[in-house]
């Protein structure tokens, strides 16, 4: 199972590649985002000697790994489902598992490779600084954890969706409304109001986010969050039940095909 699952991401990954304007639109996207955001507001924003730019670096990072996992993840298997693949994919010995399995090798590929993106955008642009190898570890469970719960989302989201046309219009919402929510292109996220705030908390973007300036940014930053704290811990929390609900809304979720529906 382990050989199909490895072969079958070798397969996803060469699909992306061919298509260059999904190549383009992923990788550079949220870069460009963060060029804006950070050249826009950098004059207007410096606390303790921290930049927009090195906050947004931060923080985009969850942006990337959100529209990866999330829409990424949505749309291909929505587009698989329509075409036919899904359906022709039953009919081999590829267990489901394996197809999955392949689908996640494309977008850890791919978040690993926004992320070194965002990173170094950040550090060459905005002199953000590279952390400590302690924090170096908490970005790998953060991030792990991070694209297991987008990616579980993706794919249980994908189950809603009719058509692999409206796929990138109706899974960009919530991602949209969630960044600004959840203090991705809003900072400090105290600015929003407290209910609001609450609402975000239950999602994992929020976390995400700052996690991901827990491990960039100097400690003078976490008195903007919501709590005055980083919260590394709690962090950790609510990406693991996001993993666990995802897992299961995957299982009621799935199918092979729109009769299945």
């Amino acid at each position: 199972m382990t050989s199909m699952s490895l072969s079958r991401g070798h397969v996803e990954v060469l699909q992306f590649l061919r298509d260059r304007t999904a190549v383009v639109f992923t990788f550079l996207f949220p870069a460009m985002l963060l060029l804006l955001f950070g050249t826009i507001f950098g004059d207007s924003y410096d606390r303790d000697g921290v930049g927009a730019g090195q906050v947004y670096a931060a923080s985009m990072l969850a942006y990337g790994i959100l529209t990866t996992g999330f829409v990424t993840m949505g749309a291909g298997l929505a587009q698989d489902r329509e075409d036919g693949t899904l359906k022709r994919l039953r009919g081999t010995p590829l267990p489901v598992v394996s197809y999955l399995a392949g689908k996640v090798i494309l977008v850890s590929a791919l978040a690993v490779a926004e992320a070194a993106l965002l990173i170094l955008v950040g550090t060459l642009v905005f002199d953000m600084p590279l952390p400590d190898a302690g924090r170096w570890l908490t970005f790998a469970w953060l991030f792990t954890l991070s694209v297991i719960a987008c990616t579980l989302l993706g794919v249980a989201v994908s189950g809603i969706v009719k058509h692999a046309r409206t796929a990138g219009a109706i899974l960009n919402v919530p991602v949209v409304a969630l960044q600004f929510v959840s203090g991705v292109f809003i900072h400090p996220i105290t600015q929003l109001p407290g209910w609001l705030i609450t609402v975000a908390s239950f999602f994992p973007v929020k976390w995400m986010a700052q996690g991901f300036r827990y491990v960039f940014l100097p400690d003078g930053m976490k008195s903007l969050e919501a709590a005055g704290a980083w919260e590394p811990g709690r962090t950790a929390m609510v990406l693991g039940a996001w993993c666990v609900i995802g897992s299961v809304l995957c299982l009621a979720s799935f199918r092979w095909n729109d009769k299945d529906r």
